[in-house]
């Protein structure tokens, strides 16, 4: 699409604008697995002195939540909770948690928002810093999942021996739970924007 809208503050944007817009929102909505899976491959052969690489880290660990029975959604988060490290380096668990909001529970959102200090339980006290830093969440109702998150899929996939299936095995789930988004402010206008354009 070559149309533009005209405006130069937003303000002063008009209804015939945002015709033009939505639907270039829409498409760019439609493509973001395309994007989250093109970033996640960025990982690919990242080592920063781990056993194995941040690509198959996050592989692994879905590997073991999907070989476990869980569902999609929480595969997906085992799939995505790393994806942060590389524009992250401060903060790659709110990375992953920005990109996952729409499309998962909050649940599950909650567990990879803080899956970095829970995991810091494991290995914080050989930098200096608290391994018991979690325990300032002893009690929220997320906190025996997070818990469990690390113990059974992010603490034991730094196995270069162990199983981890390709990307593309992923693929599919991925673009299953983000064509569903189940919360943002903009989840309506897109919505209504797909109906008038099925409509046309």
């Amino acid at each position: 699409m070559n149309a533009r809208a005209t405006f130069t503050r937003m303000e002063d944007s008009t209804r015939d604008d945002w015709g033009v817009i939505l639907p270039e929102a829409m498409q760019m909505a439609r493509t973001l697995p395309d994007r989250v899976l093109a970033h996640l491959r960025l990982l690919d052969g990242d080592f920063g002195g781990f056993p194995i690489d941040r690509l198959s880290h996050c592989r692994q660990s879905a590997t073991l939540a999907l070989r476990d029975g869980r569902d999609e959604e929480y595969v997906v988060c085992a799939l995505l909770h790393d994806i942060g490290d590389t524009l992250g380096s401060y903060n790659h668990p709110d990375i992953a948690a920005a990109i996952l909001k729409p499309f998962v529970s909050e649940a599950n959102l909650w567990m990879v928002q803080h899956h970095g200090i829970f995991q810091g339980h494991n290995f914080f006290h050989h930098i200096g810093l608290d391994r018991d830093m979690r325990e300032q969440f002893r009690g929220h109702p997320h906190f025996e999942r997070t818990a469990e998150f690390i113990e059974r899929y992010d603490n034991p996939a730094f196995d270069p021996a162990a199983e981890m299936l390709p990307l593309s095995e992923f693929e599919p789930l991925l673009r299953r739970v983000m064509a569903a988004p189940k919360q943002s402010v903009y989840k309506a206008a897109m919505e209504a924007g797909t109906k008038d354009g099925a409509q046309a």
